[in-house]
């Protein structure tokens, strides 16, 4: 497989191909509160590696900052110590997972069948796969480390470079048409769905060698903070603020395949729940089974996280805190009109199908159905949605307030071939890439 590599010329030419030695911190942090992946929710620190800034790992990679973790990983920028020593000095973004499971195979599987596929596809080029994996021990088992381009930072926080917190809509048009043109290429060439595309599974290169190198000398001169976390592990302050913009020269490319899916070549299907709670497609919530068209929903919700700096449906939580499909639903049917028939008899033909196997909900109970999973049914025998109280008073129109009446016509003329309640009702991403909204004038 082709290796990515981000050059580096400055203070870390002469340092290459032997470890460094990395100052520890000039300050601990206090253990008085959750730091980083500490504050995701069932965090089992026996399940995430030990890392340490200097640690060399596979005898190539010496790990320097942390810059980014979650649930199941942290992220470090490593000094690649491979090749001649002729060569310059180059940074990876190595991905440490927690202790192998089976969905590392999954990843791993997805990520080579993108890389491998059709590289002269032009959407190839739009998402970050590895360039190289292998495992390491830990004091509780095997992890999986994946060496990826580095990256500048998520589209939640690039937004945060320009006024207002919100990218110009010039840029935003672009950035839509590389992201269509990426999920063309996954779901003709690779047959297979993300499912789980959010601002934080987007992000943007560097637009200058200059960034990173930069950035990488103040890390030497000012180590990270960290503390030691109730079993002892090194918990650090992650790093991932890289300054202002030097020029708008970043290409938004599409990452994390841990929960994405191939599916069957003839008329595959998926059927058990998919998708972050505020982009989860209607066939997804009534039981009727997804294929590619779910994607293209979910990117067409998160164009107002994009347009707007906020959600487009707001009333999917109850007063828990908890996932209300039955509001979610009657936020649809608000902002896009009643569902059609079809899919409504659809939805009632599944009222009593049953999973292969059993999933288990966020709230811990175990599902052993779609209606059982999200709380259905949702309609009466003749079709009408059982909780219209929930309907709130809101137009689709009134959405997007910073769009002028042209340019909102045109988004909402746009944003409504993909969010169609029937998934074969939305337009490819081939077909959108060439919708009016997106050409630059």
């Amino acid at each position: 497989m082709r290796s990515i590599r981000s050059t580096m010329t400055r203070a870390f030419h002469p340092l290459r191909k032997k470890p460094i030695t990395v100052s520890p911190p000039k300050h601990t942090l206090a253990n008085d509160g959750p730091v980083d992946e500490e504050i995701c929710p069932g965090y089992n620190s026996k399940k995430f590696y030990p890392a340490r800034p200097g640690d060399v790992l596979n005898n190539c990679y010496q790990i320097l900052v942390k810059v980014g973790w979650g649930s199941s990983s942290t992220v470090w920028f490593a000094r690649d110590m491979q090749g001649s020593c002729d060569e310059p000095e180059s940074v990876v973004a190595l991905k440490i997972t927690n202790t192998v499971s089976h969905m590392d195979d999954g990843e791993r599987e997805i990520e080579e069948c993108i890389s491998t596929t059709n590289p002269s596809h032009r959407g190839r080029a739009l998402f970050r796969t590895f360039s190289e994996c292998f495992e390491i021990s830990g004091p509780q088992g095997r992890h999986l480390c994946l060496a990826y381009e580095p990256m500048r930072e998520p589209i939640w926080l690039f937004q945060r470079r320009f006024q207002n917190a919100t990218l110009p809509l010039p840029l935003i048009k672009g950035y839509i048409r590389f992201l269509l043109t990426g999920l063309d290429y996954l779901h003709t060439e690779c047959n297979a769905v993300h499912y789980d595309l959010k601002l934080d599974n987007i992000m943007v290169t560097f637009e200058d060698p200059t960034v990173l190198s930069d950035f990488m000398d103040t890390q030497l001169d000012d180590p990270m903070e960290y503390k030691l976390d109730h079993t002892g592990r090194p918990v650090y302050r992650c790093r991932n603020d890289f300054g202002p913009l030097r020029k708008l020269r970043s290409i938004p490319k599409i990452v994390d395949f841990g929960l994405s899916t191939k599916l069957e070549p003839e008329d595959g299907r998926g059927i058990y729940p998919i998708q972050p709670d505020h982009y989860r497609a209607p066939e997804v919530i009534l039981g009727c089974g997804w294929d590619t068209s779910a994607d293209i929903w979910n990117l067409g919700v998160l164009l107002w996280d994009m347009i707007e700096g906020t959600e487009l449906f707001q009333q999917i939580y109850d007063a828990q805190g908890r996932y209300a499909p039955e509001a979610h639903l009657a936020e649809m049917i608000a902002l896009l009109g009643p569902p059609p028939p079809e899919l409504i008899t659809k939805a009632q033909s599944m009222l009593s199908y049953k999973w292969p196997e059993e999933v288990k909900r966020e709230d811990g109970k175990m599902c052993e159905s779609p209606v059982e999973y999200f709380g259905g049914p949702f309609f009466d025998k003749h079709g009408k949605f059982l909780h219209d109280d929930l309907i709130p008073n809101r137009k689709l129109a009134e959405t997007v307030p910073s769009l002028d009446e042209k340019e909102r016509e045109n988004f909402l003329s746009f944003a409504t071939k993909m969010l169609a309640w029937l998934p074969q009702e939305r337009e490819t991403a081939r077909q959108l890439v060439e919708h009016p909204f997106l050409q630059l004038k």
